[in-house]
């Protein structure tokens, strides 16, 4: 049965809606939290675990100090006051992914508390998203469910286990209610989510990709009547992991609540999941906190970083994203919508990359959003996917800097560094696609081109320059594009004339 949907301007006008995001970020550390099991993607099923991943009596969790720092830096970048003391706890609930039956996390002592986020819209304004705490906690393992449609519970006969995420380092950022973002409430939050991963990324300390579920969203909405009423019943939709899934998820949400509410009914306070259409659908009644029975952790110490370790951690952090965009904005020369399509298209470390290997920002931004682009949505694949580094497009700009490459020969260099076939300037040799600059042979072919068009020759020495164009595209011609284009017209010109 669907849902009555309300329509979202009706809805947004009738109800201020507010938000609240618990991101969870899965941090690149070499081992788990607890247990020396490596930390990789991808491995065979029920490999990278130890007795301490899947909660074998006697075995004892020891700390990951590098998981710390991660958790400190996150915090640090953030706004956030880190705590002098903090201490795990156990997190109470059975799922046959957490074969302890309780997840290690942090309750009432988090690392870091009391933060701010200020994120840059589409429009160019800007809205600050308060953050209450982050804390440090393990990821469960991956249930896989078996016969049911696109791998879900419902219709499946049995159910796989999966425990080499479990005890993955994660940190989990909460968010304060997010008041006052009305109509915009979607794309404030995925906006928000999407400075997350950028800040992840240049701090170092996740991948964060989305599509690998390094970096997912549970995502809570609520309705009031108006922003002084008290605040709504919220639900929860679970480890929404894409920028437009947060963006449905929220604004289906609010269709929903507001036709429940304007029909006179009550919210129900759940948690969802997200649909692939962008729809949600009813999990279970949410618990609240004291249902989990949190209590300290008896097996681990409290953690106490000294502020010496924290400022020293300060001092190292990198030059934040939307500082950086700043300051490459204006090293490119570029305007607002060129840089949000940069932004958008995650080109940006991919240019600065390519600039630093020895090009321009301008030239690395037209490989990038140029033909890299086409290529990449004509394969379906990310752009940072492509089978080309950044060096190899400085090595291939400077090819055609130096003359050696025409920019059509450069794109046929490309195809073939893509297809694996070397780096530009090996792949340029092996094709024989380098310009033709021996003044020689581009003579000869222009002394061909002119015999065979004589009356070419006599409209330039009548003045018409402009017909030299046509023993230049012979020239090109029989060069198979390979001459340089201004030097022949040269050669053309000198012959005719002299």
């Amino acid at each position: 049965m669907s849902d009555t949907l309300m329509d979202f301007d009706e809805a947004v006008r009738r109800y201020d809606p507010v938000l609240g995001l618990e991101v969870h970020v899965e941090l690149g550390t070499a081992t788990k939290m607890f247990d020396a099991a490596p930390n990789v993607f991808g491995a065979q099923p029920n490999t990278m675990v130890t007795p301490t991943s899947v909660g074998l009596p006697g075995a004892l969790p020891v700390v990951n100090a590098r998981g710390v720092e991660y958790a400190i830096r996150i915090g640090l970048a953030l706004g956030c006051q880190i705590a002098e003391s903090c201490r795990f706890a156990r997190k109470n609930y059975f799922y046959p992914d957490l074969a302890k039956d309780f997840q290690t996390s942090q309750s009432d002592e988090p690392i870091a508390y009391d933060g701010a986020l200020e994120i840059e819209l589409e429009d160019g304004s800007f809205f600050t998203i308060p953050i209450e705490r982050a804390h440090m906690e393990e990821d469960a393992g991956k249930n896989t469910h078996i016969g049911g449609a696109d791998g879900r519970i419902e219709g499946a006969s049995y159910s796989l286990v999966d425990y080499n995420r479990a005890g993955v380092p994660l940190v989990e950022i909460v968010t304060r209610p997010i008041e006052g973002a009305g109509a915009r409430a979607p794309q404030v939050a995925a906006t928000y989510v999407r400075t997350l991963r950028d800040i992840f990324r240049a701090l170092g300390v996740s991948e964060a990709r989305m599509e690998r579920g390094n970096v997912r969203a549970d995502v809570n909405v609520s309705l009031r009547e108006s922003s002084d009423a008290p605040l709504g019943t919220r639900t929860e939709t679970k480890n929404v992991n894409t920028f437009r899934g947060i963006e449905q998820v929220i604004r289906y949400e609010i269709q929903r609540q507001a036709a429940i509410l304007a029909a006179g009914g009550e919210v129900l306070q759940e948690t969802r999941h997200g649909q692939a259409d962008g729809t949600t659908r009813a999990g279970r009644v949410k618990s609240d906190a004291d249902d989990y029975r949190y209590f300290p952790e008896p097996d681990l110490v409290p953690v106490a970083p000294s502020r010496e370790w924290v400022e020293q951690i300060r001092e190292g952090l990198p030059e934040m994203p939307a500082a950086k965009r700043r300051r490459l904005k204006a090293e490119w020369d570029l305007s607002d919508t060129e840089m949000r399509d940069v932004v958008n298209a995650g080109a940006l470390e991919l240019i600065e990359a390519t600039a630093a290997a020895g090009t321009t920002g301008q030239a690395a931004r037209k490989w990038w959003m140029g033909e890299l682009s086409r290529t990449a949505k004509e394969q379906e694949v990310a752009l940072e996917d492509m089978a080309v580094t950044p060096a190899q497009i400085a090595e291939l700009q400077g090819l055609v800097d130096s003359g050696r490459l025409t920019d059509k020969l450069a794109r046929q260099v490309l195809e073939g560094v893509l297809a694996g076939e070397g780096d530009p300037e090996a792949v340029a040799a092996a094709r024989g696609l380098e310009v033709v600059s021996d003044d020689s042979a581009l003579l000869a072919a222009v002394d061909e081109a002119l015999a065979a068009n004589p009356d070419v020759a006599d409209k330039i020495r009548g003045g018409k320059v402009q017909a030299a164009g046509a023993i230049v595209g012979a020239v090109m011609k029989a060069t198979r594009g390979q001459a340089d284009a201004k030097r022949v017209r040269e050669l053309v010109m000198e012959r005719v004339q002299g």
